[in-house]
Order: structure tokens, then sequence, then C-alpha cells
């Protein structure tokens, strides 16, 4: 009898993982895999409106900019190439020198240059 009832929790067990399958691959197709946090949609966002102006037409705009790079580049490549501009912006010096004359540098931006140019 104790066999039959430990066959019979492990064939529910097995069913449960069955029937879950599908919810986590629902779950996993949600949530797309170059998802970015909210941050940095909005930050993305933000600038985008302060350097063209902050008209509300330019809002969807702004908020589909950031949509659009989500899809072409991974959340890694846009964080690498938003911190080399912001160190080429940050001034002069041996270390922003770093982040301005490198191949992988001109590489990075290359890659943001690439999806930016896909909003437009």
């Amino acid at each position: 009898m104790a066999a039959f009832l430990s066959c019979r929790s492990t064939a529910a067990a097995a069913l449960a993982l069955l029937c879950a399958a599908p919810h986590a691959f629902a779950q996993q197709a949600r949530h797309p895999a170059h998802d970015y946090p909210t941050a940095a949609r909005a930050d993305y966002v933000i600038g985008c409106l302060a350097a063209n102006g902050f008209k509300r037409e330019l809002l969807q705009k702004c908020a589909c900019g950031i949509d659009t790079i989500a899809d072409l580049m991974s959340y890694d490549d846009y964080e690498k190439a938003a911190t080399i501009l912001s160190m080429q912006q940050g001034g002069a010096g041996p270390r922003a020198g770093l982040f301005r004359d490198t191949p992988i540098a001109r590489e990075e931006l290359q890659k943001l240059r690439a999806a930016e140019a896909e909003v437009n």
C-alpha cells in the first residue's frame, strides 16, 4: 500500500510539473530577453524630452525610441554605451581618455548609434 501511495504522489507531482510548464513558458514570453529597467527607460525619456523640448507630442516619440533601442540591443550593451557617453561628456583627464579613444568605446557607441538611427 505504501508503494502505491508513493507512486501515486510521484505521478501527481509529475502531473503538476507538466501542468505548470505552459504557465512558465507564458510568463517567459511576456518578459522579453532585452527588458530594460523602468528607471533606465524613464531616464532615457526624460533626457530625450530635455534635449528636444518638453512637448506633449514628443513624449510618445521618446517613449517609443527607448522601446526600439531595447528591441535592438541588450541592456548590458546599452548601459556600456551610456556610461561611455557620460564619461566622454564628463570632461578631460586621463580617465576620460580611456572612454574616448579606444576601439571598445567606439564599438559600443556604434551599437547605440545604429539603434538610435532606427528610432529616427
